[in-house]
């Protein structure tokens, strides 16, 4: 699944479309993970965009009318944006024409991405925008706010991290890394972490996905930015796919936690707090 670093790349290769005119929306499928909006074609047609945004794992591409365009990438959609000839595949969903030749394209093979529209001034009004937690790359993802969400929690720390309704925008993969870079397991539960350690662990977090950031995402399976090129952070994992490799003397294991996969060194992420 595409997480932050993933999207923000993504938003970045669209303000290429800023301020370009949409001419024609072509929608091959009623459905992804929801219906499609029916509207969505009179809402934008001669509309141009505005400004583009991330909210968590949201793309928002804003329309001088007001209106948003909200998507959610799923497990394995990406846009494409293209200027050249276009040969149409079969999972292209949705196609946006604008009037210079840009071809903006939602690509989903297994359609549990999905589209919605919403007054711009509105947005938090969607309920999966309103619940989110705060993003992991603001000023507000601090020691004080993790501290108070987490201080009575008995779930690990890696499914804390997980947990959209609490920091918003960390994925499977970046929470190993994450937990690697703190040198904190994955193991801990929320409560027996001190001051000290969920500092590290906000640290770790900003250090690591701006990373991520820079080297345009990790491409593992489907991920490609907007103008088709792979990222390359996955060169620099520690963890993260790396089971029976060693850190020093130390060994990187695969364990299964609430369903997924998690790589950590045990020899380097301690499970005791370390107060």
């Amino acid at each position: 699944m595409p997480e932050l670093p993933e999207v923000e790349t993504t938003i970045r290769g669209l303000n290429i479309l800023i301020n370009k005119k949409v001419i024609k929306i072509i929608t091959n499928t009623k459905k992804l993970r929801y219906n499609i909006p029916s509207n969505i074609s009179y809402k934008f047609k001669d509309q141009k965009i505005i400004s583009t945004e991330r909210i968590a794992k949201y793309i928002l591409i804003n329309f001088f009318n007001n209106l948003t365009l909200i998507i959610h990438l799923g497990m394995s959609g990406r846009l494409k944006v293209t200027k050249s000839s276009y040969v149409e595949n079969k999972h292209d969903h949705v196609i946006i024409l604008f009037g210079n030749g840009y071809k903006l394209i939602f690509n989903d093979p297994r359609k549990f991405g999905f589209i919605d529209i919403a007054a711009t001034l509105e947005l938090n009004q969607k309920k999966y925008i309103s619940s989110l937690g705060v993003d992991a790359l603001s000023i507000k993802f601090n020691t004080k706010y993790m501290y108070t969400k987490i201080k009575n929690s008995a779930v690990p720390i890696k499914q804390i991290l997980l947990n959209q309704y609490i920091v918003s925008g960390i994925g499977n993969i970046y929470a190993c890394e994450i937990l690697y870079d703190a040198k904190i397991s994955p193991l801990i539960q929320g409560k027996d972490l001190n001051i000290n350690q969920i500092r590290l662990i906000i640290k770790s977090a900003k250090k690591i996905l701006k990373k991520a950031i820079s080297y345009g995402g990790s491409s593992i399976k489907d991920y490609r930015s907007s103008d088709g090129t792979l990222g390359n952070f996955q060169s620099n994992f520690k963890v993260y796919g790396k089971e029976g490799q060693k850190v020093s003397k130390f060994e990187i294991i695969k364990i299964v936690q609430y369903g997924r996969a998690t790589f950590y060194c045990p020899g380097l992420q301690k499970e005791q707090n370390s107060n």
